[in-house]
């Protein structure tokens, strides 16, 4: 009975032994490195329960294993018995494990985690972090893009964890953050120590179109490419290069969002304070055209102070070119001061103000009643634009074309490029015009025929045709028709027959119209004048006379 018992409190006690002490597959136990051999360590992890585990387990990445007999490990019991009989055991899987119990715990308090980068992947970098491998996005490197990863290698470092999955083994960390952060407390110490209006030190970091990035000690400023320079500034990169010391002024500071605004020009003199006095109002300077536009040019007479050529100053004769085609960038110029608005920092400039008005040029050297020549620039509907001297044109009006054909007409025998003459009628220098004449070259026949020519003058003309309703008579070589009705004042006589061409035949002059050019001539006015004249001279109506006695008294006296 008593062996019995013993046998029982045995077996009890061996049973017990193995439920106490016999480690659960899955879980980490603890073990003593026993023997190093053939790149393996025999780890003892009780019980008669020994197996291997690779050096390179007991390796950081990039480090030699720190392992030797003796030594106490935490493992990964994978299986308690392989087909050896030796316990399957993991120092990486322990190392995991234990890694990712501490990365949760840091991942909930948003703290820190230690680890370094080993490898390259697509899209990033591979990070240990203790035992737990994590991805590194390639954005998340350094707040700046990163060509060259290698002095990060291998190098122990803080990271911020972004994303961990445990179930799926993925953890995602950012190194970014902690520079950004480390950064964001540098910026906010160097600002603390600025004041709007310092002046102070710092090296140019990078250069864009609209200005550059100054490195103040730890913290960024803008320097605008306005604030460069008093004078135009077309790109930074004509006054800066990328590590060069400037000194600059602190305009302004944003506390909220740490951004500085920086200028250079604002430590030297404004130009502008001394514009009035050097640039008189009507003064003449000599400046160098900057820029050119589709209203205008800028010209810039020193640095920091440019005006502008408004289109509409730029010539006195071409009125519809772009500037382009009157100057060109770089081209030194003579403008006159026609504004200066201090207030908004402008100068009005004139470059034809340069130059006399060729209008006034012109009336002065071709007074009315001179005679020029010049090519047909352009034919319209109502007449004729000839090119003149000075770059300027004159306009013959159709009515100017012809004294003896229509202006419709007459305008029909002219071609562009013509080279015709014409007199100058009329210069209006206000309104920039010039009037011309080209029937006006050979004088004014009518005006000369008849100058001496008075409404009731009797003039002798000759008949050059004869017709059924008149005669057609010269004078002076001016033509004009007489009616039928005014041939006679005896209406028997009133017949075109009975005259001849090449008669000459006294008439009174009843009309002159200069417009028309047209003399209103009649033989039966002369005749009622002549009998007035007579009646006048040689008796009444009641002397008892009759009309032959005092037309026969009128003719004895003639005799």
């Amino acid at each position: 009975m008593a062996q019995n018992a013993s046998m029982e409190e045995f077996e009890a006690l061996l049973n017990e032994s193995f439920e106490m002490d016999t480690p659960d597959e899955g879980t980490v136990v603890k073990g003593k490195v026993i023997a190093i051999e053939a790149g393996q360590a025999i780890i003892d992890v009780g019980y008669k329960m020994e197996g291997r585990v690779e050096l390179k387990e007991f390796a950081n990445p990039g480090e030699q294993p720190d392992i030797s007999v003796g030594d106490e490990v935490e493992v990964f019991l994978r299986a308690a018995e392989n087909a050896r009989g030796e316990a399957v055991i993991s120092r990486e899987m322990a190392r995991r494990e234990e890694a990712w119990d501490r990365l949760e715990k840091a991942y909930a308090d948003d703290a820190r985690v230690e680890g370094a980068i080993f490898g390259r992947v697509k899209g990033g970098f591979t990070v240990d972090l203790g035992g737990a491998v994590a991805f590194l996005p390639g954005s998340q490197v350094d707040v700046r893009p990163v060509r060259d990863a290698g002095p990060l290698m291998g190098l122990k470092q803080p990271f911020q964890i972004l994303k961990m999955d445990r179930r799926r083994g993925n953890i995602v960390v950012s190194r970014r953050a902690i520079l950004e952060e480390s950064r964001a407390e540098q910026r906010a110490e160097v600002i603390g120590n600025l004041t709007e209006g310092q002046a102070v030190d710092g090296v140019v970091k990078n250069i864009t179109e609209y200005g550059a990035f100054v490195d103040l000690g730890g913290v960024d400023g803008l320097l605008h490419v306005t604030d460069m320079a008093w004078r135009r500034v077309n790109h930074p990169s004509e006054i800066l290069s990328i590590g060069e010391t400037v000194k600059v002024q602190v305009i302004k500071i944003n506390k909220e969002t740490h951004r500085i605004s920086l200028g250079m020009k604002q430590l030297q003199e404004d130009p502008w304070n001394l514009v009035a006095a050097k640039y008189p109002l009507e003064s003449v300077h000599t400046g160098r055209v900057t820029n050119i536009t589709d209203y205008g040019a800028f010209v810039e007479l020193e640095p920091g102070v440019e005006g502008l050529v408004h289109v509409s100053e730029m010539s006195w004769t071409k009125k519809n070119v772009h500037p382009g085609k009157i100057v060109s960038t770089s081209q030194e110029v003579e403008v006159k001061v026609l504004e200066i608005d201090q207030a908004k920092r402008r100068v009005s400039l004139g470059l034809k103000q340069t130059m006399r008005n060729p209008w006034e040029v012109f009336s002065e050297t071709h007074p009315e009643g001179t005679v020029v020549e010049g090519e047909v620039k352009n034919i319209t509907e109502f007449g004729l634009f000839v090119g003149l001297p000075g770059d300027i044109d004159g306009m013959v009006h159709l009515s100017d074309l012809s004294w003896d054909e229509r202006g419709e007409d007459a305008i029909q025998n002219y071609r562009k490029g013509d080279i015709v003459k014409a007199v100058v009628s009329e210069v209006d220098t206000d309104k920039e015009r010039i009037s011309l004449s080209i029937k006006g070259v050979d004088g004014d026949k009518f005006a000369d025929a008849v100058g001496g020519v008075k409404r009731g003058s009797v003039i002798t003309v000759t008949v050059t045709a004869i017709e059924d309703g008149g005669i057609e008579v010269e004078y002076e070589g001016m033509k004009s028709f007489i009616r039928r009705s005014d041939l006679s004042r005896d209406r028997s006589e009133q017949r075109p027959e009975r005259f001849t061409v090449g008669d000459h035949v006294d008439v009174r002059v009843t009309n002159v119209d200069s417009k028309s050019r047209r003399l209103g001539l009649s033989i039966k006015a002369r005749e009622i004048a002549e009998e007035k004249e007579a009646v006048e001279q040689y008796g009444s109506s009641d002397s008892g006379a009759s009309l032959g006695d005092i037309l026969g008294a009128a003719l004895k006296g003639d005799n």
